[in-house]
């Protein structure tokens, strides 16, 4: 038995039960935009069973029009456990979703090199906010936590005041739950701390979270800021400075910087919450030297 899908309303609730398997708010994004062009394509380009054939045509009409294999993967991913979760559900036999289990993902050659901000780009990001306004107060602190701590949106969006602690001296942001609920805790430099004290103090937080909407005249929303609020406000400052960067961007700065200042690479680990040195190294470009290149030494010129 194979299920012949025709529309998304068929399918969806199985989407959905995919997605809500994933904690990370990122992931699910993620998940559901690959399950939802999936079933267009089912729709328009292959009516007809849910099966292995089905998956290695639809990967084949990925890598024709150009999409790049991580993106690929991802996909592959999701589909995985849409196929398991369908026969979980009694839509396809067990042995189709073993089947769609086994197609292999696309090798990925090389490594993208990632985007990150100089230090003095860095600084005049850090600058550009104005703190004459409510608003403005926030949203420096929003990156100083970015810049200086090394956080993901999902994570600065669930800080609350509780996360702040002091530990042997030193500032630090506890007990934090980041991607696949790793918790972690991270050092926060002086300037990160007094720009989130300038913040909640104009803002009167005291407790709960600590970067919220807030309204024209300077009123706070209740809850906290979403993700896409924090993507907002970095592109929008950043676009003010003439770079492109994502609050990703600004993590990947984080290390950069960290590197080059002497910090050690498992204490950049440690900060970032990796699951291995290996990830880490991508982030800082440790086998890349960008500043003493072979092409520097090459003696030709025009």
């Amino acid at each position: 038995m194979t299920t012949v899908i025709t529309t998304v309303n068929e399918i969806e609730p199985i989407v959905q039960l995919v997605t809500d398997a994933v904690s990370s708010p990122h992931t699910k994004r993620a998940y559901e935009r690959a399950l939802n062009d999936f079933m267009t394509w089912v729709q328009a380009a292959q009516p007809g069973p849910f099966n292995k054939a089905a998956v290695r045509r639809y990967i084949t009409d990925l890598r024709n029009s150009g999409t790049s294999a991580s993106s690929i993967n991802q996909r592959i991913t999701a589909i995985r456990k849409l196929a398991l979760e369908c026969a979980d559900n009694g839509l396809i036999e067990e042995s189709t979703a073993q089947a769609i289990r086994r197609v292999e993902g696309v090798r990925t050659e090389g490594r993208k090199l990632g985007n990150w901000l100089s230090k003095n780009k860095a600084q005049q990001l850090l600058n550009v906010p104005d703190t004459g306004t409510l608003k403005g107060l926030r949203d420096r602190a929003l990156l100083a936590v970015l810049l200086g701590c090394g956080l993901r949106r999902e994570e600065v969006v669930t800080m609350t005041t509780d996360h702040i602690q002091q530990r042997e001296g030193r500032w630090l942001i506890v007990d934090l739950v980041g991607k696949r609920n790793k918790v972690r805790s991270a050092p926060m430099p002086s300037w990160a701390k007094a720009a989130i004290d300038d913040w909640t103090d104009e803002a009167g937080i005291k407790d709960g979270y600590i970067f919220r909407p807030t309204r024209k005249g300077g009123r706070l929303q209740d809850g906290p800021m979403t993700s896409q609020a924090v993507w907002n406000a970095v592109t929008e400052y950043a676009q003010q400075i003439g770079v492109t960067v994502a609050p990703h961007d600004l993590r990947r700065t984080f290390a950069k910087l960290a590197r080059k200042g002497g910090a050690e690479l498992d204490q950049i680990q440690l900060s970032l919450g990796h699951a291995s040195v290996e990830t880490t190294q991508r982030y800082v470009g440790e086998e890349q030297d960008l500043h003493s290149a072979p092409c520097d030494v090459l003696g030709l010129r025009l």
